[in-house]
């Protein structure tokens, strides 16, 4: 599975498929922010419509580093993911 880095003020986050797809054929999926190790390792899900490649992988590779900052602002936190098992992440810094 492909892991992409972004960084977004100042934190470098790892970006990689959620393994979330809706029931219609991929026309939506998830993504997985993690930033952080161990006890501090904090986790973020967005979803997005893929343009083009439908395969979860090859979509996110076509996403540029801009629109993935875009659904990081718009992004939910882990405790509130159904994909995180609704896993608490540390408070942010």
């Amino acid at each position: 599975m492909p892991i992409r880095t972004i960084t977004v003020h100042g934190r470098t986050w790892r970006v990689l498929p959620s393994g979330f797809t809706t029931a219609n054929g991929n026309d939506e999926h998830g993504v997985l922010f993690l930033t952080g190790e161990g006890d501090a390792l904090e986790a973020r899900v967005s979803h997005y419509s893929p343009l083009g490649e439908r395969s979860r992988e090859r979509a996110l590779a076509t996403l540029s580093d801009a629109y993935l900052a875009q659904l990081l602002a718009e992004s939910q936190p882990s405790a509130t993911a159904p994909e995180t098992g609704y896993r608490k992440s540390p408070p942010s810094a």
